[in-house]
């Protein structure tokens, strides 16, 4: 049953922080005005909070009626850098931000729970409520972490939640194990020596060879990772030649690599090693590649995943609460949080998404996203039935 009911007074007081927040995207450790809304919310509600991790990162504190043990519930804020193209009277005023990945009603939620939970503290402990920045490529959750997030405010466990398109209103999604993967960004600079386009023969073509290795990259997963393990390599970026005639010198790719398994991380890597340095010097070309590291993979502790689908079925109904959603292979920086604490990691769903996206589409990190309001209510509700079943 939930504790928020959809349309209360607390509900449309959601409502309309979200769309403050909608309005006023920042990015990643420029959370400025994010952060001292945030903030204000909490002081109006008598709500004990501390502000500076990670910049501009704030940890609520609500305190039970009884001693016992604690928790952290956790929000990311902020927004990417995408013009938005909705026209609804909430869209952002900041041109080229957008909360185009539900940030924003994340925050909402973590706030709704914390505000109901300060009225109604039943419960047995401690809860921090964590209010992260820089999700978005920033590693906010790491630095966080290492400036002292457990020492200051130290967990049992921790939890977050995001809004997933595609997956019906009203419903939760919650896995085992693997949620979000891996995510490493691929760096490739292949010499060669530059020419006339005429005359080839007389150059080592850059292009050439790099075409070959993007194709050859593509038998790494195939023919190196167990088919009971999940990878992907994409080259997203090519950079070569500035006109028609000329062979250049140099040619860079860029591009993403994503997996699950830290051991299959290893061995990809050094097979793209192994192909790009290979490939380019069958083709007389020199290849180097650098890897730049990015976020681990999101795991979810089996025991604690269980804990969530109980309490999400106490919200909405074990029917609606999915077991069986295959893991994403997009990134989330709560696998940082999740490493220095056991805990797990859902998915609420933000509603069906049209076949048709230019009919209305609103996957995320798309210009016309937007979090769905309606399902705020259902999410503040699993906040607070997680701290009542987990601090009795």
């Amino acid at each position: 049953m939930s504790s928020i009911v959809k349309d209360s007074e607390l509900h449309h007081q959601m409502t309309s922080w979200r769309h403050w927040l909608h309005q006023h995207p920042e990015l990643s450790f420029n959370e400025l005005l994010t952060s001292d809304y945030i903030a204000s919310v909490l002081e109006g509600n008598d709500i004990e909070h501390h502000r500076g991790l990670a910049k501009t990162g704030i940890v609520a504190t609500i305190k039970g009626k009884k001693a016992g043990g604690s928790i952290g519930l956790r929000a990311d804020m902020d927004a990417l850098p995408i013009q938005e193209l909705n026209e609804f009277a909430h869209k952002s005023q900041h041109d080229g931000k957008m909360h185009a990945c539900g940030h924003d009603g994340h925050s909402t939620m973590l706030l709704g729970a914390a505000v109901y939970l300060k009225q109604h503290n039943d419960f047995a402990g401690t809860v921090h409520f964590i209010f992260q920045p820089a999700e978005e490529g920033g590693c906010g959750g790491k630095f966080m972490v290492e400036e002292g997030l457990f020492d200051l405010f130290p967990c049992d466990s921790v939890y977050g939640m995001h809004n997933w398109p595609g997956l019906a209103a009203g419903k939760f999604a919650v896995h085992d194990t693997n949620v979000m993967a891996a995510v490493d960004q691929i760096n490739i600079t292949i010499t060669g020596k530059g020419g006339h386009a005429a005359m080839p023969d007389q150059v080592i073509d850059p292009v050439l060879a790099g075409a070959h290795v993007i194709t050859a990259l593509q038998s790494v997963v195939s023919r190196n990772v167990p088919p009971v393990e999940t990878a992907v390599i994409s080259i997203t970026i090519v950079e070569a030649g500035s006109i028609s005639n000329v062979i250049p010198n140099e040619m860079k790719l860029t591009g993403t690599l994503r997996h699950f398994n830290p051991d299959v991380g290893v061995m990809l890597k050094q097979r793209m090693k192994e192909v790009v340095e290979n490939t380019c010097a069958a083709m007389g070309a020199t290849g180097s590649l650098h890897i730049e590291p990015g976020y681990p993979a999101t795991i979810n502790t089996p025991k604690h995943a269980q804990l969530c689908a109980e309490s999400a079925a106490r919200i909405v109904g074990e029917e609606n609460v999915v077991r069986t959603l295959p893991p994403s292979m997009g990134a989330e920086d709560f696998s940082f949080i999740l490493n220095a604490s056991e805990g797990a990691y859902i998915w609420i769903g933000n509603g069906e998404v049209p076949k048709d996206e230019l009919a209305g589409g609103c996957m995320l990190h798309n210009t016309q996203y937007d979090f769905n309001d309606a399902v705020s209510a259902d999410g503040a509700s699993y906040w607070v039935q997680l701290v009542y079943d987990l601090l009795k």
